[in-house]
């Protein structure tokens, strides 16, 4: 028996080479199954009900590996290609998806930035957007090219600099209104002038979530927006959270063990406070690590990405696997 948990991040679940968007960073439904029977040969699947038993008494530590599968971003992947292979093995999964884009018909401007790098070549990507910081520049005072593609061309765990690059700019660096501005322009250059459309054909419908809970799966919330939290202020935070919490209800989840998923991973102190406050049972972050329940905050938990595990059920385990399996 131990306190560990493995929960394992995922986001798009996709017949990739088949798809409209075959660059788009995601998991073939192949290695998504492969990925299910390499964790059920070395982990036990658990339940939200199982974490929040534990959560609420330390001492009622859970028997075996325990993993945990979440879904982020409410994406049709995750009704389509998902829930059918969980239902079939009888595998509870927690999904988040946030309310905006799926009450008003939106599209994330994280979801655009990913289409627009997957749609074409980085290099005209980024001649695009210098192109346009340019034309932007003396309205919204901003720094040099140069001096953005130094502070900001450098590797991530997953992305090239360029990648890196046009990420950072576009989600964090830029004023907001431009930053809307140039993702906008992006969007309708590279990928679709509809986005409503578009909209409909990337998230799961209110219906299809419903559909989801009946059959056994977790809903929690994955903010209003999908902001980053710490950059707004906590009255924003608070209309965030406020928010979700107002989504959840009308899917008809359980208030008594609602959580929160943090988008981006980004939270602050006051995040952490306003979740408390309103009784969320335990939060997700993006920080990558086992979550230790008898020593880890309940509402920062740790996750692993699916590309931290093997995807075939005959596989070596890594050090992530051995550091679990090999526990005493």
């Amino acid at each position: 028996m131990n306190s560990r948990i493995t929960i394992v991040m995922y986001h798009y679940v996709r017949d990739l080479e088949h798809s409209r968007y075959p660059g788009i960073k995601g998991l073939t439904v192949d290695d998504f199954r492969g990925q299910l029977d390499f964790l059920s040969t070395h982990y036990r699947f658990i339940t939200v009900d199982e974490l929040l038993v534990t959560l609420a008494s330390p001492e009622k530590q859970i028997t075996g590996h325990p993993v945990l599968l979440t879904f982020d971003d409410g994406y049709l992947d995750h009704f389509v290609n998902v829930f059918p292979v969980l239902d079939e093995k009888k595998i509870q999964g927690c999904f988040f998806p946030p309310a905006k884009p799926i009450q008003e018909h939106l599209v994330l401007d994280v979801n655009k930035i990913h289409f627009i790098l997957a749609a074409a070549d980085i290099q005209e990507i980024v001649r695009n957007l210098l192109s346009m910081l340019d034309s932007a520049r003396d309205e919204y005072e901003l720094e040099s090219n140069d001096r953005y593609y130094q502070l900001y061309a450098h590797p991530s765990r997953f992305d090239i600099p360029d990648v890196a690059f046009v990420k950072t700019i576009l989600q964090k660096i830029l004023p907001q209104p431009c930053r809307k501005q140039i993702t906008d322009a992006l969007f309708r250059k590279f990928v679709a002038s509809d986005e409503g459309a578009f909209s409909q054909d990337l998230y799961m419908s209110i219906d299809q979530i419903k559909c989801m809970q009946r059959n056994g799966m977790y809903i929690g919330s994955h903010g209003f927006s999908h902001l980053w939290m710490d950059t707004i202020s906590e009255q924003e935070q608070q209309l965030e959270i406020e928010g979700s919490i107002k989504f959840l209800g009308e899917l008809g989840c359980d208030p008594d063990s609602w959580s929160f998923n943090y988008p981006y991973g980004a939270y602050d102190n006051s995040t952490v406070s306003l979740l408390r406050g309103r009784s969320c049972r335990f939060g997700l972050t993006t920080k990558v690590g086992i979550a230790d329940l008898s020593s880890e905050n309940s509402l920062t938990l740790p996750r692993l990405d699916t590309n931290d595990l093997p995807k075939t059920k005959d596989a070596i385990p890594n050090q992530w696997t051995l550091d679990v399996i090999n526990e005493r």
